[in-house]
């Protein structure tokens, strides 16, 4: 079977107006562990962080840096403003590899705090930074969405870069292949028929055990009648 790179994406929001749909492509097979922090993180399916109690997920996340002909920065979920967010393995966890360069746009690299400090949150370029390498972990790329990145890009901003209009992710979430959807449903509607099956069988089963009872009884009944006297057999009836 074909081996294929996960896709999520983003749908962003500038003050409330649609700027459009961001989708990444994610090379698992270079850096699967950073890879999964990052599709877990789209999907919210890990629940609450360990360090910040808040939910894993990258719904409602600010693109809180902004630098006009390097790149912008998001990911932080708990604070909003860089200083926040954890990665699914709770707190940070180490640079998986720098296989790859920031050598064009487009990148989906790690942002950090220094060595092995990874968390949520990433950046993507808008121009080659090759400073970064051995740096940052270079794990995806923008296939589709560019236009987005770069009117995020030219936004203006304040002294501290962030900029003065919330640019948020309003939805994210894994992209799934069209087969592999299909898959899914089969499984459901495979999943659901064997359940009622099995709901069925059981009921037959109950009803069967029923009538072996109720001829049980019946048997006992006779033979309760045939072997005693007539006036115990109408006190023992009264009795049930």
């Amino acid at each position: 079977m074909k081996f294929v790179r996960p896709r999520c994406y983003f749908d962003v929001e500038l003050s409330d107006i649609p700027l459009g749909r961001i989708v990444f492509e994610l090379y698992s097979d270079i850096c699967p562990i950073t890879c999964e922090n990052f599709r877990a993180l789209c999907t919210g399916e890990k629940g609450i962080g360990k360090t910040t109690g808040k939910n894993l997920h990258y719904q409602n996340i600010v693109f809180h840096r902004v630098v006009r002909g390097f790149m912008i920065q998001s990911g932080d979920f708990s604070i909003g403003n860089g200083t926040g967010g954890e990665s699914i393995y709770g707190g940070t966890f180490e640079d998986e590899n720098f296989a790859l360069k920031h050598d064009e746009p487009f990148l989906l690299s790690m942002a950090n705090r220094g060595k092995d400090t990874n968390g949520s949150q990433f950046f993507i370029t808008t121009q080659p930074a090759p400073h970064l390498d051995g740096i940052h972990v270079v794990f995806g790329h923008v296939v589709s969405g560019q236009s987005v990145v770069t009117h995020i890009e030219n936004l203006p901003v304040d002294k501290m870069s962030r900029p003065l209009q919330d640019v948020r992710v309003m939805r994210c979430n894994e992209l799934m292949l069209k087969s592999k959807l299909k898959a899914a449903k089969e499984k459901r509607k495979v999943s659901s028929e064997e359940s009622e099956s099995e709901e069925e069988e059981e009921e037959k089963e109950k009803e069967e055990e029923e009538e072996k009872e109720i001829t049980a009884l019946n048997i006992t009944y006779n033979i309760d009648i045939k072997q005693t006297p007539k006036y115990e057999t109408n006190k023992y009836i009264n009795k049930i």
